[in-house]
């Protein structure tokens, strides 16, 4: 990966936009500029599940915004990952590409235990040096994500469907504070941590830090009210509920250090955390101000340096799968020869894409420990749905795509794939094809090559001549590519294999 000076994270939040540029000195973060713009994504959800145009919109204003700033900066020294509302909203797809172009940046939707990965990983930065063990709490605008984690070290996390914006939205509505109101949003909530409470306990971890907007202005609103003396409490809650509960209306709260952009979502994220406080066991809760954003710029530093945590995952997966390791070595080795060369005769550099096509060759037999038979199905559906730390979901959904896509017929995958997506399946499926013996040997002589109507793969005639079931199930693939419409030539090239 290419040193960046200059890195740069994009939140796209349920609640807000946050941009945060920093200065690389000796892997330590210097911060540059920040910007946010509360957008309030997650209320522009509509019942059926999709983002309304007025949300759309404020959304593509401030990525407009966050563009101009970060005009100028490679690609690869800036990350903007997105996570609940669209994780969530049935329209993404259609939303993406034009948040994209406003951005002039790639954005990644990131699963709840992603986001849980890199919010510790911004908590403990910002954290003093401890061997205990520290339970994180982040209540986003539509999830709240729990780690329990040691140094910078995450050992639990998880991610809820439970958000101040949506809390807000369905227990308060226009604001109203009752009690009732309150206790279902409560209930709510504590149903949620049920499933969790087994595991992130106050049994577990000796310290409880709250981080974002919410943990925030719960602490701030505590401190200069004097309800608490430092951080949240349980006496600082109940002092607080009791002030909510008799203004009754959001807008008839007086309160030192409540934000005018906090005010809306503040009913629904204290119900939250005072479901977070009586499930979980929770007394005080301190706050850093490390959070996802900050976890994602670290993040970019360790992808500089080598320190890939989607390469640890990979590994990781390869030991609990059994997966044949030289025989990965053999297909990723081939793999990249012919995305090369495809790349070459298409014009593109192939730096940005070897990643993920190389992940595919070392895991596409992650399915041979379920069955042999439909190996590739059942190794494309442990990559599409396990928890892969590091990925982001559209990469798993990619890196699912290829496996699936090593053997069998092409017609599973559709039409809509440009030809650079084809080219990257060929020589997966080649490199797969030319390695079934299973052992070392000198490289198939074929020459791969790209044009407007599909592909052209050459070899030398007495290879050809001497290798005749390759050369069968070679003209077996040409019929595959052929069925989909996108024509592969095969030919020999009479040249003499040495």
């Amino acid at each position: 990966m290419t040193h960046c000076p200059t890195i740069a994270a994009v939140d796209l939040g349920s609640n807000s936009f946050r941009l945060q540029v920093a200065r690389v000195v000796d892997d330590q973060l210097y911060m540059l500029d920040s910007l946010k713009d509360t957008v309030r994504f997650g209320a522009g959800l509509d019942a059926r599940g999709h983002l309304d145009e007025k949300s759309q919109t404020r959304a593509l204003a401030a990525l407009a915004r966050f563009g101009e700033r970060l005009r100028g900066l490679p690609r690869e020294c800036v990350r903007a990952v997105a996570t609940n509302t669209l994780r969530v909203a049935r329209n993404s797809s259609d939303f993406l590409p034009r948040a994209e172009a406003a951005l002039g940046f790639p954005i990644e939707v990131i699963a709840g235990r992603e986001e849980a990965r890199l919010i510790y990983l911004g908590a403990s930065h910002s954290l003093p040096a401890s061997r205990d063990k520290r339970l994180v709490v982040d209540i986003g605008g539509g999830s709240t994500e729990f780690i329990i984690g040691q140094q910078f070290k995450p050992l639990k996390t998880e991610s809820l469907l439970m958000g101040c914006v949506s809390y807000s939205l369905k227990y308060f509505p226009d604001g109203r504070i009752s009690k009732q109101g309150l206790r279902e949003a409560e209930l709510a909530a504590r149903a949620e941590l049920q499933a969790i409470a087994g595991e992130f306990g106050h049994e577990h971890w000796q310290l409880a830090i709250g981080t974002s907007g919410t943990a925030r202005s719960l602490s701030d609103i505590m401190e200069l009210n004097d309800f608490s003396s430092g951080g949240i409490t349980v006496e600082g809650m109940e002092r607080l509920r009791q002030h909510l509960l008799k203004a009754g209306q959001i807008d008839a709260v007086q309160l030192n250090g409540l934000r005018p952009d906090r005010r809306p979502v503040l009913p629904g994220g204290f119900a939250i955390m005072a479901a977070v406080f009586a499930e979980l066991g929770i007394e005080r809760m301190t706050i850093t101000l490390g959070a996802l954003r900050d976890g994602v710029l670290y993040d970019l530093i360790g992808r500089q340096h080598q320190r890939d945590l989607r390469e640890v995952t990979v590994s990781q997966f390869k030991r609990r799968y059994h997966v044949d390791v030289a025989q990965q070595a053999r297909v990723a080795r081939l793999a990249e020869q012919f995305h090369r060369q495809l790349s070459s005769s298409l014009g593109i550099d192939p730096e940005p894409e070897l990643n993920l096509l190389l992940w595919a060759a070392k895991l596409h037999e992650l399915g041979l420990s379920v069955s042999h038979a439909s190996y590739h199905k059942h190794s494309a559906y442990i990559l599409q749905h396990a928890d892969m730390p590091g990925f982001s979901s559209p990469e798993q959904a990619r890196l699912a795509q290829l496996v699936l896509a090593h053997r069998g017929g092409l017609k599973k995958l559709g039409s809509q794939i440009p030809h650079s997506k084809w080219a990257q399946i060929l020589a997966l499926r080649l490199a797969v094809l030319c390695c079934r013996n299973r052992t070392d040997g000198p490289a198939p002589p074929l020459t791969l090559e790209a044009n407007k109507q599909g592909f052209a793969l050459s070899a030398p005639d007495d290879w050809l001549d001497s290798s005749p079931l390759t050369h069968t199930a070679l003209q077996q693939e040409a019929e595959i590519w052929r069925d989909i419409g996108v024509p592969l030539t095969l030919s020999a090239n009479f040249a003499h294999w040495a």
